[in-house]
């Protein structure tokens, strides 16, 4: 695999000594992407995308979600679209998750022989009612339904915690609150919590106090970033977060998604432009910058719309000469 350019084969200075040597990219365009797109794209369509996705070296790859298709009819073929996965594109060493929000969710992640799942809730109760109908401490409640049954039968357990930077309708959040719901569903039995910038309104001074708070409750291996990129910050808070010694990121290839119960918030940042960065600063991700530009254009063709991100549109030309 050629890296993004010339920096990534110099000898790291003192500046970048916490940063670590390699990274994990989860990837969310099949659900977090998918499910915000107003039209429903079919499930060979989707197929195309994980496949692209994988084809690339993307290890760790979130397909669908386990919810109601009254509440999200861009996932209705979550059933099957999981069982055609997991039975004939399954790719040795690829870890495919589904979000799952409750007992039936799992048992239909279980039928379809998902080996890995995901919980979700958000930091702010009025966010956490409009997405999943539930206060903060309901939606904890219930995944004592989930959380432990699943790993009771062999299945791994992510967590995601939203609106950690700020909330679309309370505006701030205490970043105390919401490292210690993080910290919760780690100690149910979640091996990493996802912290999301649902609304895209951080920036890298309330990044370093939410990550070093992070970083005080639980293992650094817990700690996932989910940043959305709706001011344009995304990639600045991830440096931060590199530089405080976190090694795995949520991204979206072309940066599709977004959140339907956050009004105005663009998608995630895109995973081209998250990997040419971390490739430029020296960083192994195990992925093909070619490939996944591939993946993005594939991701525009199947869609039917040009997609956000920069490095699928702009190329791949080096900033060395």
């Amino acid at each position: 695999m050629a890296p993004a350019d010339a920096a990534s084969s110099t000898p790291r200075s003192d500046l970048f000594a916490r940063i670590p040597p390699a990274v994990s990219v989860y990837e969310v365009s099949p659900r977090d992407g998918l499910q915000n797109e107003p039209s429903t794209v079919p499930l060979r369509g989707k197929l195309r995308l994980i496949d692209a996705l994988t084809a690339a070296g993307l290890s760790r790859v979130e397909i669908t979600s386990f919810v109601s298709p009254k509440w999200i009819p861009q996932l209705a073929d979550a059933d099957e679209l999981a069982e055609v996965v997991m039975e004939h594109h399954a790719v040795p060493g690829v870890t495919y998750t589904a979000l799952c929000p409750n007992a039936r969710g799992l048992e239909r992640a279980k039928k379809a022989g998902m080996k890995e799942i995901a919980v979700f809730l958000s930091a702010s109760e009025t966010h956490n009612k409009k997405n999943v109908n539930k206060t903060v401490a309901a939606t904890l409640a219930a995944f004592a339904e989930t959380i432990g049954p699943a790993r009771e039968a062999g299945i791994e357990v992510r967590g995601y915690v939203s609106t950690v930077w700020g909330c679309p309708y309370e505006g701030a959040v205490d970043p105390a609150r919401a490292i210690a719901t993080a910290k919760t569903l780690y100690e149910m039995g979640c091996y990493q919590v996802s912290l999301g910038d649902t609304i895209g309104s951080g920036t890298p001074r309330l990044t370093h106090e939410i990550i070093t708070r992070a970083l005080g409750e639980l293992p650094v291996d817990a700690i996932a970033m989910h940043m959305h990129d709706t001011r344009g910050t995304a990639l600045a808070n991830i440096v931060v977060g590199l530089e405080l010694g976190v090694r795995h990121f949520d991204a979206s290839v072309g940066g599709m998604g977004g959140c339907p119960y956050a009004p105005g918030a663009a998608g995630n940042v895109a995973t081209e432009d998250l990997v040419y960065l971390l490739h430029g600063m020296g960083i192994e991700t195990g992925i093909d910058l070619e490939r996944l530009v591939e993946a993005a254009r594939a991701a525009e063709s199947i869609v039917g719309r040009t997609l956000p991100g920069k490095v699928h549109q702009a190329g791949l030309r080096s900033l060395r000469a």
